[in-house]
């Protein structure tokens, strides 16, 4: 898997995640999925994301 592929899979079921735990949990974690959507739109002008960051320093190959 690459950093993209891994990236991208995170993004995904951090997404499920937050819905998840909003519907049953708390109505506040909501905000996790405006963080995960935040980052991923901050990420597409900077160029820079900590989680592609992590997955390249846990061995995951590059694009």
């Amino acid at each position: 898997m690459t950093v993209s592929q891994a990236v991208m899979a995170f993004a995904g079921f951090m997404v499920i995640l937050s819905v998840l735990l909003t519907v049953f949990v708390h109505p506040l974690f909501v905000w996790l999925t405006v963080f995960v959507g935040a980052n991923l739109f901050q990420t597409a002008f900077t160029g820079l994301c900590p989680a592609a960051w992590a997955f390249r320093k846990m061995g995951f190959k590059p694009a």
